[in-house]
């Protein structure tokens, strides 16, 4: 399979299948994430859960997708890309589907812990798809439209558990989980391996989870870049789990707003986020990451703090669609950096690891936050959130592989 120049000669039939089916699988990836914080209310004063035994339910669904990231990263590279994508849909899609049986915490807790598997799997083998199907000047805008993809699933899942909760209630919500088991159909039908990493298979001398540690921290400078990355990757999931679970609630109790149309405010922000992935990919390929990333970082900084400033409901949804651009634009960007750091035969691996680590760390940044909220003014919570994107900036413009990926790296 040739990778083709898409500047000049459009896609291929592989390459819109490849982008289809990793958009459509973050969609629905993200789908059942907001599914969950669509649902907890009625959850909570249907199976009487405690505030501790509820919070737990997102930090379990984090675990799993760290155990899940590293199995099936692993997994990825061992066996390919396309049946490792296929699995992680298939259980993540089982997993949801059976949550609309489920009539008690622990059942509740199992299953979230195995939809983590599924989709903690998924992002890692996805990039790794996008990564050897197309040139190395397109990942981080292909990465940026595939990472757009979870954002729709977002705004699908806002409509369709709006609908679904007041009439059928939260059960029937998870039930629509199944839909996924669709998509590894044509998974399956309509892909295959790049010729890459089929080459890289052939090459493949020893144990690959020796092969991972070796090629990810073996060294001091390549530990360095490992773990500045899952530091960057830790305040990038921050950031986003802490302004979409408590915005709301902080304008409600800080600056006396209406947020009956918190709704408003989230597809305001989502529309941003969405605009501000593909400009991030963009910027990417043409500057190189180290600007894409510094120009990202140091908005985002400047705008969570500024959202303290908001006084009205149109303030609001403004500062919070510029918030959204730069906060999560540069999402997809790790997925290309990390493509490019670290070689084929470890790709999917290094992805999941780094990215579901991030994960992990980063989901206990609701609990920071409520914590912050109740002893602190809204203006140093924001500043907290401001200094974690600083942090992410000193440590990016750190690390030493970020230099070698220039724009002439990108583009030969």
């Amino acid at each position: 399979m040739d990778i083709i120049d898409t500047h000049s000669h459009g896609l291929s039939k592989n390459q819109k299948w490849v982008i289809a089916s990793t958009s459509s699988g973050f969609a629905l990836e993200n789908m059942d994430v907001l599914f969950l914080s669509f649902a907890m209310s009625s959850m909570i004063a249907d199976l009487h859960l405690s505030g501790g035994a509820a919070g737990l339910i997102s930090s379990i669904t984090n675990l799993g997708m760290l155990f899940g990231g590293i199995c099936f990263g692993i997994l990825g590279d061992k066996i390919g890309r396309v049946k490792t994508f296929s699995h992680t849909v298939l259980i993540f899609a089982i997993a949801t589907a059976l949550m609309a049986f489920a009539n008690n915490i622990y059942e509740i807790y199992a299953l979230r812990f195995l939809a983590g598997i599924g989709a903690g799997g998924e992002y890692g083998v996805g990039i790794a798809l996008i990564a050897e199907n197309f040139k190395s000047h397109q990942i981080g805008k292909m990465t940026s439209i595939a990472a757009v993809g979870g954002q729709i699933g977002a705004i699908i899942a806002a409509l369709v558990a709006a609908w679904i909760i007041p009439h059928l209630g939260w059960h029937m919500l998870f039930l629509v989980g199944i839909v996924p088991v669709v998509l590894t159909v044509f998974i399956r039908k309509h892909l295959h391996e790049s010729d890459q990493f089929l080459a890289a298979k052939n090459n493949e001398k020893g144990s690959l989870l020796t092969d991972v540690v070796k090629k990810m921290f073996s060294t001091p400078r390549l530990a360095l870049q490992s773990l500045g990355l899952m530091v960057m990757m830790t305040v990038q999931i921050a950031g986003y789990f802490g302004l979409m679970n408590w915005l709301p609630t902080i304008v409600q109790k800080q600056l006396n707003l209406n947020v009956s149309s918190s709704s408003l405010w989230m597809i305001a922000t989502i529309i941003g986020m969405s605009v501000g992935m593909m400009t991030f990919g963009s910027i990417f390929d043409y500057f190189g990451p180290r600007r894409a990333f510094a120009i990202f970082l140091i908005g985002s900084a400047v705008m969570v703090y500024v959202l303290a400033l908001a006084q009205n409901m149109a303030s609001l949804l403004v500062i919070g669609a510029v918030m959204g651009f730069f906060s999560n634009g540069m999402f997809g960007g790790y997925g290309a950096v990390i493509s490019r750091l670290y070689p084929t035969e470890i790709r999917s691996s290094a992805n999941n690891i780094i990215v579901n680590v991030g994960r992990a760390i980063g989901g206990f940044s609701s609990v920071v936050i409520g914590i912050l909220m109740d002893h602190y003014s809204l203006t140093v919570v924001m500043g907290f959130l401001s200094a974690l994107y600083i942090i992410s900036f000193v440590v990016m413009i750190s690390l030493p592989g970020l230099k070698r990926l220039t724009v002439k790296h990108y583009k030969h």
